[in-house]
């Protein structure tokens, strides 16, 4: 083992499999396998593809009273997600936010009738137990899932390959989540993901998770696919990493994720605010960020990295930001970026240039996701 990295159950299958194992958040995890990620991209663009994210945090808020309407109060004071209005077989995205406004973490939280489902980041799921710890009131407990690893099943044949397996997924649309009893014990799936695909995440016994994998992978349109495709699928879909696209100094406002603060949360709505960094996030909702997180397309075939400064004007003019994510993406065929620039130069169509090895290159401010998604509504 690597010095210092933790491994999944599912490592040994990963090396038997012919991945290249690299650390990440901690952990030795599969980058890509011998098709590459130029193909493993394509194939879960096509086909389905099958991911390791047991690296990933699972939680259960779980309420003393059993009303999971406790639970949902209690998180609210730390998200601003509508979760009262979130119905039980359902899940929502969120983040957690600072006394600035700025993202602690981004997450999934799931009403499961009578306890709420969360699944946080790898990097930030140490931090996140301790705050959900130290600012949950004792009627909720948080119980830290150590038992299940988690996989996900991205593109538009995973129902096909799921449902042999699992029946019940067939009903599912977008952001149901359900549990299911299989041949594999219970599984916990939710129809969602992180590649802009249809498909599922699925939360399996440790001691079952191989033996799912394996099954899976018998179907003929479901293959292995590693971190490398995982960040250019999620790039594609204009979908923001943690660490990258998302800080403790950065706003959900700013990040443009204003879609996932519901009218209850917002000024005028029955629970406004209550949320850490509110005056800060309300005044942003009303009066506009400063700046604003844009995706952009490079002019030919080089991408423009995580660092690339922009600027105003292809000699002299202002620094007015700099690039978060950049990759080549093998479905639109072209090189995409994410990245913030100050917000009267985040219109669609405006033309920025981003400095590459000592050189302004243009490129142009484009509508995110650069490939719309084809998730099951």
């Amino acid at each position: 083992m690597t010095d210092g990295l933790d491994r999944t159950v599912l490592y040994d299958l990963h090396v038997e499999l012919g991945a290249r194992m690299v650390p990440f958040a901690g952990y030795e995890m599969p980058v890509q396998y011998p098709m590459g990620v130029m193909q493993e991209h394509l194939w879960t663009r096509e086909k389905a593809g099958l991911f390791d994210v047991s690296h990933m945090g699972q939680v259960i808020l779980r309420p003393k009273s059993g009303d999971v309407a406790d639970a949902a109060l209690a998180l609210e004071t730390l998200v601003p997600v509508d979760l009262l209005g979130l119905a039980p077989g359902r899940q929502r995205y969120g983040f957690f936010t600072n006394d600035a406004g700025g993202i602690l973490d981004d997450l999934m939280i799931a009403n499961r009738g009578d306890h709420l489902f969360v699944v946080v980041n790898a990097a930030c799921k140490a931090a996140d137990l301790a705050h959900l710890r130290k600012h949950l009131p004792d009627g909720c407990e948080v119980v830290e899932v150590t038992d299940r690893a988690l996989l996900a099943l991205q593109g538009p044949a995973a129902e096909a390959a799921l449902v042999g397996i699992a029946p019940d997924v067939a009903a599912m649309r977008f952001m149901d989540v359900i549990i299911t009893d299989t041949i594999f014990g219970p599984l916990w799936v939710s129809r969602s993901g992180y590649t802009g695909e249809d498909g599922f995440e699925i939360s399996v016994l440790s001691d079952q998770a191989e033996a799912l994998a394996r099954a899976l992978l018998t179907h003929a349109d479901v293959a292995p696919i590693g971190l490398g495709a995982r960040d250019s699928l999620r790039l594609e879909a204009g979908l923001c990493l943690y660490g990258s696209d998302l800080d403790p100094a950065t706003t959900p406002v700013e990040a443009a994720l204003t879609w996932a603060i519901q009218k209850a949360r917002r000024a005028g709505g029955d629970r406004a605010g209550g949320f850490p960094g509110a005056d800060v996030v309300l005044r942003q909702l009303a009066d506009g960020p400063d700046r604003l997180r844009i995706g952009l397309r490079p002019e030919g075939r080089a991408p423009m990295r995580a660092g690339t400064a922009l600027f105003d004007a292809e000699t002299g003019g202002s620094a007015i930001g700099h690039v978060t994510s950049g990759a080549f993406g093998p479905t639109i065929e072209a090189p995409m970026s994410m990245g913030y620039v100050s917000a009267p130069l985040a219109t669609p169509g405006t033309p920025i240039w981003g400095e590459v090895r000592g050189k302004r290159l243009p490129a142009t401010v484009t509508a995110l996701p650069f490939r719309q998604a084809t998730f099951k509504r």
